[in-house]
């Protein structure tokens, strides 16, 4: 695995890569515990996106002396992931400031605000998407962050806390902080990921962004899972400018990847094993980096993914149960060697 390091000396004067973007962009979705610099180099062997997200860091993490380290941990990038946007969140202002400065040096290609986390803890300390029942603590975040760096400011969020009919006020708010992109989540907090997200509001969004800031690029996540589906909904909804895969990765790692005449990419059994392998042999680089730097990365957390490479095969669910006994990366090789083929 490349190293990762702040990569400051080869930083140029950063630009708004968003209009650099091909037409119907594609952007792995921020998710925690999930698009850590090693996930994000699965993805990149698998078939790459457009644009590269981060898992969210706490602003008041990294402006804070004890929190700082694990901050930056969070923050390694790799040169060749770039665009990559590093993701934000918290609710002082002052601290997204003093975060959004450091970023720039960081290597990032631009930063974004989560203000659409519904996770209760997250919400409970006034971030991700708490931040839609404070428009003008928002706002304040949002104008913070840009006023300290050069960096291309953009906006994951959802269409709102409660109900759907906070969309039209929340969107416009946020439209109007000339934001470089704005990605909605076609859910409420509320709704979390139990009902089927709202294509159906995708023109309305579209003529909103239209009338109020037509140089954001907007950007449609929920239930997305591949080229073949974003390749239809850029034909219905072509103001789209880029759409966004998250939970549709653990489907199919390969969701970024074209398939043939049109059709989804299917890896198979040994596509599949093949890139846990990969999965297993960048995790245990990243162990040995932090170690050096005297942190941790528990393995533990790894078994999260073995149902991503170990499904949708005869013997899948008996492989799968060996793999969540082991207790490391060298048990799991034993297990799948075997099943690999040179």
């Amino acid at each position: 695995m490349e190293t990762s390091t702040n990569i400051k000396s080869s930083v140029a004067t950063p630009t708004n890569f968003w209009n650099d973007l091909p037409e119907a962009f594609t952007v792995l979705a921020p998710m925690e515990g999930v698009t850590d610099i090693v996930f994000r180099r699965v993805i990149m062997l698998a078939g790459r996106p457009n644009v590269f997200f981060t898992e969210f860091t706490n602003v008041s993490s990294y402006a804070s002396e004890k929190g700082r380290d694990n901050a930056l941990e969070r923050l390694d990038v790799a040169e060749n992931e770039r665009p990559i946007v590093a993701q934000i969140w918290g609710k002082n202002p002052e601290h997204f400031a003093k975060t959004a400065e450091a970023l720039e040096g960081l290597g990032f290609s631009g930063l974004d605000i989560n203000m659409g986390c519904p996770d209760k803890h997250v919400n409970k300390a006034g971030g991700g998407a708490a931040m839609i029942k404070t428009p003008d603590l928002a706002v304040e975040c949002i104008k913070q962050a840009k006023s300290a760096t050069r960096l291309p400011v953009s906006v994951k969020t959802r269409l709102g806390y409660t109900y759907i009919k906070e969309y039209p006020d929340w969107l416009k708010l946020l439209l109007e902080q000339d934001l470089a992109a704005l990605t909605v989540h076609l859910r409420t907090k509320k709704e979390m990921s139990k009902v089927a997200a709202h294509y159906e509001l995708i023109p309305e969004i579209i003529k909103l962004r239209d009338e109020i800031a037509p140089q954001t690029k907007l950007i449609i996540n929920g239930d997305i899972e591949d080229l073949a589906q974003i390749k239809k909904l850029h034909q219905e909804n072509p103001g789209v400018d880029g759409f966004m895969i998250g939970r549709g990765v653990f489907k199919n790692p390969f969701c970024f990847k074209k398939g043939t005449d049109g059709k989804s990419y299917v890896a198979t059994k040994q596509e599949l094993l093949n890139l846990l392998s990969y999965h297993l042999d960048i995790f245990d680089q990243r162990r040995a980096e932090l170690e050096q730097r005297g942190s941790k990365y528990s393995y533990e957390p790894l078994k999260h993914f073995y149902k991503i490479y170990v499904n949708n095969f005869d013997g899948a669910k008996e492989l799968r149960t060996k793999l969540m006994d082991c207790k490391s990366t060298a048990e799991v090789r034993e297990i799948i060697a075997p099943l690999i083929k040179k």
